[in-house]
């Protein structure tokens, strides 16, 4: 009986810290309607800080505590809101949870460039105060954060119900135009948010932290906890997120203290807050969150097919020239740059085209991996086989949540992700912990492609047969149909088409594409284990993706080298390790509202160029005459279609992940076209 209440009280203790966290995401949400990912990640980071003031800097406790608190904490979160979340309550899902996720990845980024990786630890409140109670012992630490998460729960509660201020903040979601009349200040409402949510944030991390220790990666975890109470709640309800901060706490803690140490049981214990998490969302009522308004899209042109083979001749042509010329390390990098770049391609289909949001793409990666292996058919046939076992796994994760939004299909991919990575890919019947697994080179046909020049050049292949698979979709009807669900769901529930099971066959289309990239990735290093599939890698590569463009094969190939390159250079400069990852989140966080990236830069360049010297080099091309015209008929043919893009592309601007680019119809025209930027 002594050691279940010592687990009751742990797991209560656990329960009031995750409370608190969880209710300054409901405070965040239920005010701006921004659903922020980086809630650990703001805890994190703001517990190194308070090490740094009170055990490296010798501040007092309290002092240390006060300045986290009350200064610092306050002003990262208004300084989030106030340039970098600013208006995302009405963007769309997939802008929300792009810019998000890049806080997170830069605050981890900052926090092992500011504090690198070395032992440290913070002592609880009072160390080595504590009571007896029923023949265990409770220490100060503990009555502390249970008493301070019973006051952040009413006090926040008599904030939103029973001020003015509370009022204000909860007029500004649902009609920031009418409190400007009676003279409310939405923005100032949503920047005092922010602070007070981010202060929670770093409130529920410093109690953590002498439990859990100053680990990136552990602390930064804690947004499952808070994540599923909150969605307990439904990032409304106060009370109840309370109640399932407590009920996570304590089935946490009577795992931790009753589970059997050995075999798969073992690892429920690591993965208890992401199964709760996931239960919590398949049980959800059918009723929606309101995350973002979805802007109108608008696209442009897509390539021509003669365009579109062009540029997939040149790609293989290169690849077989560079790929004769490096050295074994060299090309198993070039390898790993095509199976980031085949994933990005699904990134294409489920959020450039279809505008959802996976955090799971590299689990994903990681089951294909795991299939072609045990599979053990090294052939086109096992690699489909891959394929369609990745996409069966990502139907089943979206088959939940079917009836659900997009933010509801996100947290159920994290969630997916962090099971995976901690609990199944471990397990003995698949990679073990820190073990691999081995795995054959593809063969086509009969042939066996054992070098790795040849076997590189094979993966460039099925990029640009992908590729070229996905601009075919995008020119067909169900290319329209995507653009359709993305743009206007509701229109698209009118006129009788089931959205629910289309998601499901998109996200499982998707899966399968990063099924097959991890199979070859498998057959491409010959040895694979479970550290290579990670669940925080999925979130770099959603930000490269949207940092080199999310909507075009281009973007892919880009982002996929980027991807590659980013390990490398942390190789090469690692004083400044951590610097890359902010660079990279601050790229998306500029980006996230243009799902073009740096891919519809790099076609403008090309445009602005064509137009500026094009017209030249075009007029000193002879006119020759030819059977049944003449070339010079066909340059002038070309000139004009070059004048009607190049003015097309002067009227281009752009409006959200979800969208494309927006077009301004000009005096002799009529209402702006839907279009999308143009590129491979």
């Amino acid at each position: 009986m002594s050691s279940f209440l010592a687990f009751t009280i742990f797991g209560l203790v656990s329960g009031a810290a995750y409370a608190i966290a969880a209710s300054g995401l409901v405070l965040t949400y239920s005010t701006t309607r921004v659903f922020n990912i980086a809630h650990g990640a703001l805890g994190m980071l703001l517990s190194f800080v308070f090490w740094d003031f009170s055990v490296r800097q010798g501040m007092p406790t309290l002092l240390a505590l006060f300045l986290v608190l009350f200064v610092v904490a306050p002003a990262i979160g208004w300084f989030l809101q106030r340039f970098v979340a600013r208006g995302l309550g009405d963007a769309p899902v997939s802008v929300s949870l792009v810019v998000t996720v890049a806080i997170l990845v830069a605050t981890l980024g900052l926090a092992q460039q500011v504090w690198p990786p070395e032992a440290r630890s913070v002592q609880p409140f009072f160390a080595g105060t504590s009571y007896e109670m029923f023949g265990f012992f409770i220490t100060a630490h503990q009555i502390i954060t249970i008493v301070l998460s019973l006051v952040v729960a009413v006090g926040l509660y008599v904030l939103l119900n029973r001020t003015r201020i509370g009022t204000a903040m909860r007029a500004s979601v649902d009609n920031p135009e009418l409190l400007k009349l009676f003279g409310g200040q939405p923005e100032r409402v949503a920047a005092l948010s922010w602070a007070i949510g981010t202060s929670l944030a770093a409130l529920a991390g410093v109690l953590l932290v002498s439990t859990v220790g100053l680990d990136y990666f552990a602390l930064l975890l804690l947004v499952i906890n808070a994540f599923a109470a909150a969605i307990l709640g439904r990032l409304q309800n106060l009370p109840l997120t309370f109640v399932g901060a407590m009920a996570l706490g304590l089935v946490t803690s009577y795992a931790s203290g009753y589970l059997p140490t050995d075999g798969l049981l073992n690892s429920v214990r690591n993965v208890v807050p992401a199964l709760f998490l996931f239960a919590v969302i398949v049980l959800m009522p059918q009723a929606q969150l309101r995350i973002g308004q979805v802007k109108g899209i608008v696209s442009a042109p897509l390539p021509s097919p003669f365009k579109a083979l062009s540029w997939s001749g040149a790609l293989l042509l290169g690849v077989a020239l560079v790929a004769g010329a490096l050295s074994e390390a060299n090309l198993l990098l070039v390898g790993t740059a095509a199976t980031y770049a085949i994933v990005m391609l699904s990134l294409v289909l489920l959020t450039g085209y279809g505008g959802h949001v996976s955090l799971a793409q590299i689990t994903f990666v990681g089951v294909g991996a795991l299939a072609y292996i045990k599979i053990d058919s090294p052939n086109l046939v096992g690699l489909l086989l891959a394929g369609l076992v990745a996409a069966g796994v990502g139907a089943l994760v979206a088959l939940p949540v079917i009836r659900l939004t997009g933010l509801y299909l996100a947290l159920a991919t994290l969630a997916f992700a962090v099971i995976m990575d901690r609990m199944i890919f471990q397990a003995d019947f698949a990679f073990g912990f820190n073990g691999s697994l081995s795995a054959e080179r593809l063969s086509i046909l009969g042939y066996q492609v054992d070098s790795t020049a040849g076997y590189v050049w094979v993966m460039a292949v099925f990029f640009v047969l992908m590729g070229l698979a996905l601009l075919v979709v995008r020119a067909g009807p169900l290319g329209r149909m995507l653009v359709a669900l993305r743009d206007s769901p509701a229109a698209c529930g009118t006129l009788g088409l089931d959205q629910r099971w289309f998601r499901v066959g998109l996200f499982a289309a998707s899966a399968g594409m990063a099924g097959i990239a991890g199979a070859l990735y498998a057959g491409l290093r010959g040895t694979v284990g479970a550290a290579e599939f990670q669940f925080f890698g999925s979130f770099t590569l959603l930000l490269l993706a949207v940092v080199f463009g999310v909507t075009s094969v281009t973007g892919a190939a880009l982002g996929g080298v980027g991807l590659m390159m980013l390990p490398v250079l942390q190789a090469d400069y690692p004083g400044i390790a951590g610097l890359f990852f902010v660079v990279i989140a601050v790229g998306a966080i500029l980006l996230a509202r243009d799902p073009n990236g740096l891919a519809n830069q790099l076609f403008r360049l090309g445009r602005l160029l064509d137009r500026r010297f094009g017209n030249r080099i075009r007029e000193r091309i002879p006119v020759l005459p030819v059977p049944g015209g003449s070339l010079g008929g066909m340059r002038e043919q070309a000139r004009a279609e070059h004048d009607a893009n190049a003015a097309a592309d002067q009227s281009l601007t752009t409006v959200g992940l979800g969208g494309g680019a927006a077009t301004t119809p000009g005096p002799d025209q009529g209402p702006a076209e839907n279009k999308e930027p143009a590129g491979v």
